[in-house]
C-alpha cells in the first residue's frame, strides 16, 4: 500500500462553533442592514429638502436591499438558534427583531418619499423644512440605534427613545397645520399627512430599535416596564 493513499475525515466542528460562526454571520448582516436604513434616512432627507433624482433611486435601492436582508435572516436563524447558548439566543433573537423593524423603516421612508414625489404642487416651506427635520432626526436615531447594537451601548440607545419625542412633535405640528390651519388644496394636505405619518411611524420602529438594545444587554424589556407603570396596571 503506497504511502499517503490512506484517506482521513474531515475535521467537524463543533457545535459551540458552529453557534458562534452563525452568531457572527447575523450578527454582520444587522450591522449591514443598520447603516443601510441609516442611508435610507439621508437620502429621503436629501429628497425632501432639494428633489434630488439620485436621492429617490437611492430610497428605492435601500428599500429593496433591507427586504433582502430580512429574508436572508429569516432563512438562516431557525437552524442557528439551535446551535447556541443562551448568551448568543439572545443576540440571534436581537438580529430577528432588527430586521424586522429595520425592513419596515425602509418601506415607511420609501413610501413617504414616493408620496413627496408624486405631488403636483411643490412643497410649501414650512412643510419642506418641518419633513426634513423629521427625517434628519431619523436618520440621527437610526445612527445611535447601529452604535448602541454595536458597542452594547444602552446610552446610545437611551438617546434615542428620549428623541422620538421630536418626530412625534413635529408629526403633531403638521398635522395641526394642515387639519385646523388655513385652506389649503385636500390632495395636497392629504398627502403631507401620509409622508408625516410615514416618517412617525418609521421613528417608531427606532424606538423599537432602542428597546431592543435594552433587552439585549440588560435583559430587561422596557416595554412591559412601561405597562408596569401606567395607572391601573
Amino acid at each position: 500500500m503506497k504511502r499517503g493513499s490512506r484517506q482521513t475525515k474531515p475535521l467537524r466542528r463543533s457545535k459551540s462553533a458552529q453557534g458562534t460562526e452563525s452568531t457572527k454571520e447575523l450578527t454582520d448582516l444587522i450591522k449591514q442592514a443598520c447603516l443601510v436604513a441609516k442611508d435610507s434616512a439621508t437620502n429621503t432627507r436629501e429628497f425632501v429638502d432639494n428633489a434630488s433624482k439620485m436621492a429617490f433611486l437611492a430610497v428605492k435601492d435601500c428599500e429593496k436591499e433591507l427586504d433582502r436582508i430580512e429574508r436572508q435572516v429569516d432563512e438562516k436563524i431557525t437552524h442557528a438558534i439551535t446551535e447556541v447558548n443562551e448568551s448568543e439566543a439572545r443576540q440571534l433573537l436581537a438580529c430577528l427583531k432588527f430586521s424586522t423593524d429595520l425592513e419596515r423603516i425602509g418601506d415607511l421612508a420609501w413610501t413617504a418619499t414616493k408620496q413627496v414625489h408624486g405631488l403636483v404642487d411643490p412643497l410649501l416651506s414650512q412643510d419642506q423644512r418641518d419633513l426634513t427635520e423629521m427625517a434628519g432626526v431619523l436618520e440621527q436615531m437610526l445612527e445611535r440605534a447601529y452604535e448602541g447594537f454595536v458597542d452594547h451601548n444602552v446610552d446610545a440607545a437611551s438617546w434615542v427613545l428620549q428623541t422620538d419625542a421630536r418626530m412625534n412633535q413635529t408629526c403633531h405640528l403638521i398635522f395641526q397645520r394642515h387639519l385646523e390651519g388655513e385652506e389649503r388644496r385636500r390632495e395636497y394636505s392629504t398627502t403631507l399627512l401620509f409622508v408625516a405619518q410615514a416618517l412617525e411611524r418609521a421613528g417608531d420602529h427606532a424606538k423599537n430599535l432602542a428597546e431592543e438594545i435594552f433587552h439585549l444587554v440588560e435583559g430587561r424589556s422596557l416595554r412591559h416596564e412601561l405597562k408596569r407603570r401606567r395607572p391601573g396596571n
